[in-house]
């Protein structure tokens, strides 16, 4: 199979030693050239600098599209329409528009389209998702998830001013760029209703963008819950807690640890104390480390060009986050809630 890279920032270099890794040798580079990082782990890889060129060239399998946010599209729309395969990084863009011509074209074309969101394949996240299904905290109610990062620490290497998380010029602000939960959300309790948000720049840090982010929500299924996210937190904190009608839920991505405590059944008077709650605690496999996330989607990414399975982590999946991202954005100007439809 033949592999295009569009876009050779951090992660498309993650994505291209993954793809080696995994034993994939036939790689084009699409660059622009804008990278801050030094090139010597791209040398010997053919290099293109112009996209309708690199597809009449070398006619790849698949594509995947790492670069800027709001260039997203400039790139998948001409790869589904050839019919490519793609793995396409979150956030699928920075606006709605040309979305559903991407999906038309997909289907037209047979092509298959898989989004980046790399904490589906997370062994822990996984793992509440499966005794959620399974009835272990019973009926769940509410649910928070608090997720801040110091974005100049994100790459030492490049003045974070000019990067695609801090300019709207190219798709930046929190709420998009750290949209994970708004999908893992979704997959682990299912469909948002309707949300609200305040949101807005805060800190010193040199932005055009949003910064901060408290989101409200929704779930179809009458649970509620909120998600706060934000560029200026030191040290980073990524943690997640979920109550239900028979006990708690946390995780924290520091260690990838998942805690369940789960009261046993009412028994005796109102006298007696209560029971101690039971705790099951599910660690991540040794010697799991985060690139493991991008490579578990890599591999499933070659599965999907290969026909073996279909995405589980969809345009419709990633279309849905952006829908949720944006109406973050429309609850701060309007004040209103939103509906997701």
């Amino acid at each position: 199979m033949k592999f295009l890279i569009a876009g050779l920032g951090s992660i498309g270099r993650r994505h291209l030693r993954n793809l080696i890794a995994l034993g994939e040798k036939d790689i084009v580079l699409l660059r622009s050239r804008k990278a801050t990082l030094p090139d010597d782990d791209l040398a010997g890889y053919p290099v293109e600098t112009e996209l309708a060129g690199a597809f009449k060239k070398h006619k790849p399998d698949a594509v995947v599209i790492s670069n800027p946010t709001a260039m997203h599209l400039d790139v998948a729309l001409p790869a589904a329409e050839a019919g490519c395969h793609i793995l396409l990084e979150k956030p699928v863009s920075h606006l709605l528009e040309s979305l559903d011509l991407l999906q038309k074209t997909a289907e037209k074309s047979g092509s298959r389209i898989l989004v980046g969101f790399q904490f589906r394949y997370h062994p822990t996240l996984v793992k509440a998702r499966e005794l959620i299904l399974a009835g272990s905290l019973g009926k769940v109610l509410s649910v928070h998830v608090h997720w801040g990062e110091y974005l100049p620490n994100w790459h030492p290497w490049e003045d974070y001013r000019q990067s695609y998380a801090a300019r709207a010029d190219l798709g930046g602000g929190v709420i998009v760029t750290l949209t994970h939960p708004l999908d893992y959300l979704r997959f682990i309790l299912g469909d948002v209703s309707s949300l609200w948000s305040f949101n807005g720049h805060l800190s010193p840090l040199e932005l055009d963008v949003e910064d901060a982010a408290e989101i409200g929500l929704k779930f179809s299924n009458g649970a509620i819950g909120g998600v706060h996210v934000n560029y200026f937190q030191r040290p980073p904190v990524h943690r997640l807690e979920i109550v239900g009608t028979g006990g708690t839920m946390r995780w924290d991505n520091a260690d990838g640890n998942l805690t369940l405590q789960r009261m046993p059944a009412a028994f005796g008077s109102y006298s007696d104390l209560p029971p101690a709650p039971v705790t099951e605690t599910f660690a991540l496999p040794e010697g799991f480390e985060r690139n493991q996330l991008f490579l578990s989607q890599t591999k499933h990414f070659l599965e999907v060009v290969r026909g073996d399975a279909q995405p589980v982590c969809s345009l419709k999946d990633g279309v849905l986050a952006l829908k949720m991202a944006l109406a973050a954005h429309e609850s701060q100007k309007t004040g209103k809630v939103v509906p997701i439809k």
